[in-house]
């Protein structure tokens, strides 16, 4: 029908898309895509016709990679034919497979590094953090897990320069390259806190110059097709009316061809309705009766809104439990593969659906059963995968219900539709992306439908996150309804991406263990890892990569996991393998950020060496609140049941330099404290508090010194009590905290804006902790034992099994200082008696009513006594170190960890690395896995020995 046209509107006409469906669009945009089609693009230094040509010229160049022997040999490259991997290739902004165009794109456009004239230099970022998820973008696609793109914003604008490289090793859905494209959005930046001056200056909430606005360029890399599929489709261009446009036509072509398979007729048996879903239930077999017991029939109290642990038999009346019962099976065959299957029953139980808005519930009659045989009995005349799942350690689940191949994951009637929606979108990936967001959640036969108290009528769940899990009562949704809803949500996304993201990243499908990048190119690393058992990636995206045609290869996957025969030591060094590329691409004296989330601490240990093994310093450490949204300092062991931030640099070349004239002595030692120091944040404040630097303090100070003379194999040139008086003596102290002399200044200016100093949280799990906590009571109160006995016994309630538990009182002899009457009062019980007590003002140190009233109370002893006292603690451990040697036992149950670290630490200024192992072989495995000083010890020895 013709449309009148209107004054200062542009004309429309009528088009057909390819399927023939009329389609309203503007002539200005046809006439747009001609234009565009007709454009020349820019790639690589090349020019090319349109990006038609580009593409071509490229992937021409990649199908003659993949001709190459070698090539294929690269760590991790893909399960898949050429074919496939061409297929979803668009190089050489993304490959399906190993990236050949790394090296070309980064010298493109990439700044290369040169020592005599690089000024760079930034502090760790320490400010609050928040994840904000709410975010169209965000939730565009789902993922196993995935990093808020904003929240990576705020470190790229922190670290880089417009213009900049960054990498991330484990790219997941790319978010780390939207963060660095959406740099250049003025809106987006401004979201986050930040003001954008007209010449695009950031100034921070402070209103401090920190940074400009601009894009950066991503090198995304993941070991998993899928992952950098999605990866793909995030940092590419997409034209948003197109995307529209496509989805809805591919969407309408599959209706009018599967729409009758979610018909139903009303309760009166004659109208038609529309199936939202229909839940299955799974069969059993009584033990006593032998007959079929239906799941939902026999176990659901519809009335009461829950599922019952005991229920009757429907036959018999005898009284069951899930667990008494065996499943009914089916066995039929699989055309698709070929095979006779053997399958757990399941029966349709429930239909829910609609007429117009309003929604009804009934029970499957005679025609839905004659329509889901129906479909049963239908051939599909689309390709889908039949794929096998290879073990592993998330498999048994459905491998126990003979749930064996891909397409078993999905009802006949589903498997149709989704296979005739895959076949209609081939040219379009981004409109793929809308079966993707779906077939590996809520499509297939993991979606759950509970009942309790909360839904008493019950509601769809999604499958259980992170596990193949099939439910004994699921539901099969209507796709029509997903495919509509998350074409929305894709649309909302690409809207708030198309006018930034252009052809600026690139996607590499490859193992971080295999190096990509040379070495000293990288600005800046943002990385989410794996974490030890967390997540088993692979066979979670198995689905995903069963539809893309290009599988995970499993045999550098950094995870721990039982049925690849993976151990925490094996994911350690793979890690210690991908962080030392990492190491060796970034640019000395840059950083790279890492999220860690994984309740054991032997994972957060292993991660940890990891880091120091290849070569970074970690700077800073803080805990990511996401119930307040920010985040707090951490360094306890414990802390590692939130997620972590963790800040590390790459030492500069003058360091490195330096240290190889000087390692093994005092000057080497302090040449990396100064240069350490400088990489510190100077003052960190939250709420109107300062925070306490747990990087400044001596004893961390002291660790990273350690590490990073014995990661380089030297000599540590200095004891504990040498290394504590060497601090006092040559930086300026804050508040237990060291500093540069320029620092300090800056410290003292920031510290008058606030009133109070916050306490890091300490847990005493053992004797190290024992004494800090002990160190912040004292430092806060100077007190007696009988005072401190109360609190301290309140707090070992965590102590370790393995750690020797030591008396308060020993404690306190070997690490503080007891005043007990006679002469001077010391000068910290002094200042706290005279601030605390109008009575004791103004009195001199040997007052007599001082003296009294400070007898007996402990105190932090001063630099020159503190060393004093850990010469001679250093005596007393060494000496129940070598009680620990010379023991007979194969294994010791409970001792002094504090003993042994200072044991392994003289055998290795001995160069005694026999000691270390076979010390060490008498400690439980567990202990040595989550202690970090242990742990570099003996790797270090054995590494020294060729025992690795």
């Amino acid at each position: 029908m013709a449309q009148k046209q209107r004054t200062g509107k542009k004309t429309k006409e009528l088009f057909r898309d390819p399927s023939g469906q009329p389609d309203l669009f503007e002539k200005s945009y046809q006439e747009e895509l001609e234009t565009k089609a007709k454009k020349q693009v820019e790639c690589l230094g090349m020019t090319f016709e349109n990006d038609e040509a580009r593409r071509a010229y490229f992937l021409e160049k990649l199908k003659e990679k993949l001709k190459d022997s070698e090539f294929r040999k690269i760590e991790g490259f893909p399960i898949g034919s050429d074919e496939d991997i061409l297929a979803l290739s668009d190089p050489p902004y993304y490959t399906a497979c190993p990236n050949p165009f790394i090296e070309d794109f980064i010298r493109c456009y990439g700044k290369p590094y040169d020592s005599k004239t690089d000024k760079y230099r930034r502090e760790p970022f320490a400010a609050d953090v928040s994840e904000g998820k709410n975010d169209p973008i965000y939730n565009a696609h789902s993922y196993h897990t995935k990093v808020p793109h904003k929240a990576i914003m705020r470190y790229i604008l922190h670290y880089t320069e417009p213009g900049d490289v960054v990498f991330d090793g484990f790219g997941g859905t790319g978010m780390t390259g939207v963060a660095a494209q959406l740099c250049d959005s003025k809106k987006e930046v401004e979201s986050l806190g930040y003001k954008v001056r007209s010449d695009g200056t950031i100034l921070d909430e402070n209103g401090r110059a920190f940074s400009k606005i601009g894009g950066r360029r991503a090198i995304l890399n993941d070991l998993s097709p899928a992952a950098t599929f999605i990866g793909y489709n995030y940092n590419t261009p997409v034209d948003v009316k197109a995307f529209e446009r496509e989805a809805k036509r591919v969407l309408k072509e599959v209706e009018d061809e599967c729409g009758w398979m979610y018909e139903t007729t009303r309760t009166d048996g004659k109208s038609k309705a529309r199936i939202n879903y229909t839940v299955w239930s799974d069969v059993f077999v009584c033990p006593e009766c032998t007959r079929e017991v239906v799941f939902w029939e026999a176990a659901v109290d519809k009335k009461a809104g829950k599922v019952k642990d005991e229920f009757p038999c429907p036959h018999c009346r005898v009284l069951l439990t899930k667990r008494r019962m065996e499943r009914a099976w089916v066995t039929k065959f699989d055309k698709a593969i070929n095979q006779t299957t053997h399958q757990s029953k399941q029966v349709p139980v429930l239909i829910n659906y609609s007429v117009g808005k309003k929604r009804y519930e009934k029970t499957p009659g005679a025609l839905d059963l004659g329509l889901t045989e129906k479909i049963e009995q239908s051939d599909i005349p689309y390709w889908f995968p039949t794929d096998r799942m290879i073990e592993g350690d998330k498999t048994p689940d459905p491998f126990n219900v003979g749930i064996t191949n891909a397409h078993h994951f999905y009802t006949p009637r589903n498997l149709m539709i989704l296979s005739s929606f895959w076949a209609k979108a081939v040219k379009f990936p981004s409109v793929r992306l809308v079966a993707t967001s779906c077939l590996n959640r809520n499509l297939h036969k993991g979606n759950a439908f509970i009942i309790n108290k909360h839904n008493p009528r019950g509601r769809i769940n999604g499958p259980l996150t992170g596990t193949l899990f099939i439910p004994s009562i699921g539901v099969e949704q209507n796709p029509f309804e997903l495919f509509s809803y998350r074409s929305e949500f894709l649309k909302r996304g690409f809207e708030g991406l198309s006018k930034f993201i252009q052809y600026s990243n690139l996607v590499d499908t490859r193992s971080s263990t295999q190096k990509a990048i040379s070495n000293c190119l990288v600005d800046y690393i943002f990385v989410d890892p794996p974490f030890g058992g967390n997540l088993m990636y692979s066979e979670l995206s198995f689905l995903w990569e069963a539809w893309l045609r290009v599988l995970t290869n499993k045999r550098p996957e950094a995870i721990q996991n039982k049925s690849q025969h993976k151990t925490l030591g094996d994911y350690k060094t793979l890690m210690i393998q991908c962080f030392e590329n990492y190491f060796a691409c970034l640019k000395p004296g840059r950083w790279m950020t890492v999220e860690f989330h994984n309740s054991l601490n032997s994972v957060w240990t292993a991660i940890q060496e990891a880091f120091e093994n290849a070569g970074f310093v970690v700077a800073d450490v803080r805990t990511l609140d996401k119930k307040h949204g920010g985040v707090k300092a951490a360094f306890m062991a414990n802390s590692v049941k939130q997620d972590l931030i963790i800040s590390a640099y790459k030492p500069n070349g003058g360091l490195e330099e330096r240290f190889k004239l000087t390692a093994g002595t005092e000057e080497g030692a302090w040449d990396f404290i100064r240069t350490h120091l400088r990489q510190l944040p100077v003052f960190v404040s939250r709420d109107g508090q300062a925070e306490v630097i747990a990087e400044r303090q001596n004893y961390l100070l002291f660790d990273r010194m350690v590490a990073f003379h014995v990661q380089r194999g030297v000599t540590v040139p200095l004891s504990a009590a040498e290394f504590y008086q060497g601090l006092v003596q040559r930086f300026p102290q804050r508040e237990g905290m060291y500093f540069l002399s320029d620092q300090v200044a800056e410290y003292d200016r920031k510290r008058m804006t606030v009133k109070e100093m916050l306490q890091l949280e300490l847990f005493v799990t053992d004797e190290s902790s024992a004494i800090q906590w002990l160190r912040q009571q004292l430092t806060k109160k100077p007190q007696t034992g009988g005072e401190l006995k109360p609190q301290f016994m309140q707090e070992i309630g965590g102590w370790q099994k393995n750690e020797k538990l030591l008396e308060m009182d020993e404690l306190l002899a070997q690490n503080f200082l007891r005043y007990d009457g006679d002469g001077d009062v010391p000068s910290q019980i002094h200042s706290y008696l005279s601030t605390n007590f109008k009575e004791l003002r103004n009195l001199s140190k040997d007052d007599p009513v001082l003296q009294a009233k400070a007898k007996d109370r402990w105190c932090v002893p001063d630099p020159n006594k503190a060393g004093d006292l850990e010469k001679l603690r250093e005596r007393a451990l060494l000496k129940e170190f070598n009680e620990y040697q010379e023991s007979k036992q194969r294994q010791l149950k409970v001792f002094r960890l504090e003993a042994v670290r200072a044991g392994f630490k003289k055998a290795w200024q001995e160069r005694d690395y026999k000691t270390i192992i076979e010390v060490a072989q008498k400690i439980p495995e567990n202990v040595l896995q989550e202690d970090p000083k242990l742990l570099m010890w003996y790797d270090q020895a054995l590494t020294r020995t060729g025992k690795e």
